[in-house]
């Protein structure tokens, strides 16, 4: 599916499809796009992203550093929307991405946390959600 329609599935809406890659959805959870091969194996029950902001640029960097941080700060709910892409190289090089093939797909039944942020580095921790019968 594209990235505007799995965001949807939070309820969160994309400022621009172009290049946003985070939103807020209406129940105050920060939704993000993350690629998939900065996932560490999990451990202890959590999935754990690492990721640097710095290592890419674009329109939504600044959008996506703004809202990491706030999420940081008040220990939003943060909700993922997995990214794969046609050439990990180039992501992790920082080229604009938007160029590459690129697919996604909401992780609905993940929750989780900004668990690190110093302005630059991150670590994002899911766990899955418990639903009860």
């Amino acid at each position: 599916m594209g990235i505007s329609d799995e965001f949807g599935k939070f309820g969160a809406k994309l400022k621009n499809v172009n290049w946003s890659v985070s939103a807020e959805n209406t129940d105050g959870e920060l939704v993000v796009s993350l690629w998939k091969h900065f996932f560490e194996p999990p451990e202890d029950g959590k999935i754990r992203y690492v990721d640097s902001v710095t290592r890419w640029s674009g329109h939504g960097n600044k959008e996506f550093k703004e809202r990491l941080a706030k999420a940081y700060d008040n220990q939003q709910v943060v909700r993922a929307v997995i990214a794969r892409t046609s050439d990990e190289n180039a992501v992790r090089r920082g080229e604009d991405a938007s160029k590459l093939k690129n697919s996604f797909g909401a992780k609905l039944d993940w929750v989780g946390v900004v668990s690190h942020w110093d302005g630059d580095n991150f670590i994002i921790e899911f766990e899955r959600e418990a639903h009860n019968a």
